[in-house]
């Protein structure tokens, strides 16, 4: 019995891990995927849009990214926000030179440096 309760702890310890693996793995790609098409976007438009849904040219697969996140026009540049990963809300955060060049001026996405 006590085995038994050692192997299911262990177990929901080693599923908690992956768990907040994956949801930063697919946060990191809704996220960097998202600001390649609004930079795009930019880049074509001179602009920033004004959401999401004026973005062309987007992949099917997109459309995980884009459900994944909230966007939010400033007059400065944009927020941008990840609000799932694989299944919960990841805890990210990248480095410094990352940001550089881009229009991200508010994120739930931490800056490292």
């Amino acid at each position: 019995m006590l085995r038994a309760a050692i192997i299911l702890v262990v177990l929901t310890l080693c599923g908690c891990d992956f768990q907040r693996q994956a949801d930063a793995k697919f946060g990191d790609q809704h996220f960097k995927t998202t600001i390649a098409l609004v930079e795009l976007h930019k880049v074509r438009t001179g602009a920033y849009p004004e959401s999401l849904k004026d973005l062309k040219f987007t992949g099917e697969w997109d459309a995980i990214a884009l459900n994944s996140v909230e966007y939010r026009r400033l007059d400065n540049g944009y927020e941008l926000n990840v609000t799932r990963g694989w299944i919960g809300s990841p805890d990210m955060a990248l480095p410094s030179e990352f940001w550089r060049g881009l229009g991200v001026v508010k994120s739930n996405v931490k800056r490292q440096g």
